[in-house]
C-alpha cells in the first residue's frame, strides 16, 4: 500500500507543477503579445519567445510523467 501512496503523492506534486508552468506560460504569452502590439520588439520579446518554447517542452515532459505514473497505478 505504501507504493500506491508514493505514486499518488508524486502525481499530486506533478499536477501542481503543471498548474504553475501553465500559469507562467499564459503570463509569458500575454507579455510577449503586449510587447508585439506595442511594437517593442527587442531582447525581452525574443527572450519571451524562447521561454515559451522551453515552457512548452517542460509542460510536455511533466504531462508524460503524470501519464506514466497513472499507468503505473493501473498495474498495481
Amino acid at each position: 500500500m505504501a507504493k500506491i501512496d508514493k505514486i499518488k503523492s508524486n502525481i499530486e506534486w506533478l499536477r501542481e507543477l503543471f498548474k504553475v508552468l501553465v500559469a507562467i506560460l499564459v503570463a509569458d504569452v500575454a507579455g510577449i503579445s503586449k510587447l508585439y502590439l506595442d511594437n517593442n520588439i527587442g531582447i525581452l520579446f525574443y527572450f519571451g519567445v524562447i521561454l515559451v518554447v522551453f515552457l512548452s517542452l517542460w509542460i510536455l515532459i511533466v504531462a508524460k510523467r503524470i501519464e506514466a505514473n497513472i499507468n503505473s497505478l493501473e498495474d498495481l
